[in-house]
C-alpha cells in the first residue's frame, strides 16, 4: 500500500463515492455516509470496566444535518471521536462510504481524518500566537499544500464565515465568537464531506450561538455537507433533520423530519 497513487488512497478510504463493494472491510450496497454497526466502547476492565458505548447503530445519509443530545459524560464525545477515527472501539465498526475505518492503514486514516472529515470542538484550540489564515491553512499545510495555496484557501473560507478582514489578525485577540468562526473555517478548509461537531456553541453566549449556529446550517446546505453536532442545546438541536439522543450507553431517536427537507 506504501506505493499506491493519491488518487488509490482516496478511493481506498471511501474520498470518492463508488466505494469498493463485497469484501468483509465493506458494508455491502450502504447508501449512507457515515455507519456504525453494533458500535461499542468500554474503558478499563473487571472492577473498573466503564461501558460507555453499547451496541451503537447509527446510518446517516448524505446531505443529513443530525443533532445528538445528551447528559454530560453520555458519551457524546467518544462517539464523535469513533466517528472521526481518532479513537477506536472497543468492538463494532464504522463505516464511511462503506469502508470500515478500523480496517485501514494509519497513513489512509491520517488521509481520512484530513480531507473526509472536519472536526469543530467545543474549545476551539486555536494557535493565538499565529494568524487567523494561518490557524485555519493548518490542515492543508500538514497534507504539503504550498504556503500560498493554503492561504489562499484559508482567506477564501475566512470570507465564507464573514471574517475576511480578520485574515492577519492574531487568534488569541479575536473574540470568543470570532475564534469559532475561525475553527469552523479550519474544519472545512479541507473540503470534508462529513462535519463533526462537538458542542460547537458550549462556550458561547445565546446571541453568538444563535449566530455560530446559523452559519453553520448555511454552509452546510451551501457546500452539501453532511453534519453531525453534539450539543446540549435543545432549541438549536431541533433546526436539525433528526434528534438522536444518547443515555445510558444507547442511541434513541428523539424526532424526525425528511432529509431532504433543507434544515430551517
Amino acid at each position: 500500500m506504501a506505493n499506491m497513487s493519491p488518487a488509490t488512497v482516496r478511493a481506498e478510504i471511501g474520498l470518492h463515492s463508488s466505494a469498493p463493494r463485497g469484501s468483509q472491510e465493506t458494508s455491502p450496497s450502504s447508501p449512507f455516509v457515515i455507519e456504525t454497526h453494533e458500535l461499542r466502547k468500554v474503558y478499563g476492565s473487571g472492577a473498573s470496566e466503564q461501558v460507555v458505548l453499547k451496541s451503537i447503530e447509527l446510518k446517516v445519509i448524505e446531505g443529513e444535518m443530525i443533532a445528538i443530545v445528551g447528559p454530560s459524560g453520555s458519551g457524546k464525545s467518544t462517539l464523535l471521536h469513533l466517528l472521526a477515527a481518532l479513537d477506536m472501539p472497543t468492538s463494532g465498526a464504522v463505516y464511511f462510504r462503506s469502508r470500515a475505518l478500523q480496517t485501514l492503514p494509519e497513513s489512509h486514516l491520517e488521509d481520512f481524518r484530513n480531507q473526509a472529515v472536519g472536526f469543530v470542538w467545543q474549545r476551539h484550540h486555536l494557535l493565538p500566537d499565529f494568524s487567523a489564515a494561518e490557524n485555519v491553512a493548518m490542515p492543508r499545510l500538514m497534507r504539503g499544500a504550498k504556503e500560498a495555496e493554503a492561504l489562499g484557501a484559508a482567506k477564501n473560507w475566512l470570507d465564507e464565515v464573514g471574517l475576511s478582514a480578520k485574515a492577519r489578525q492574531m487568534a488569541g485577540e479575536l473574540s470568543g465568537g470570532e475564534q469559532q468562526r475561525v475553527a469552523i473555517a479550519r474544519a472545512l478548509v479541507s473540503e470534508p464531506a462529513l462535519l463533526l461537531a462537538d458542542e460547537p456553541t458550549g462556550d458561547l453566549d445565546e446571541q453568538n450561538a444563535d449566530a455560530v449556529f446559523d452559519l453553520m446550517q448555511r454552509l452546510h446546505r451551501n457546500h452539501r455537507l453532511t453534519s453531525i453536532l453534539a450539543t446540549h442545546n435543545r432549541a438549536l438541536a431541533e433546526r436539525c433533520h433528526r434528534v438522536l439522543v444518547l443515555e445510558h450507553g444507547e442511541l434513541m431517536p428523539l424526532g424526525e423530519i425528511p432529509a431532504t427537507r433543507p434544515a430551517h
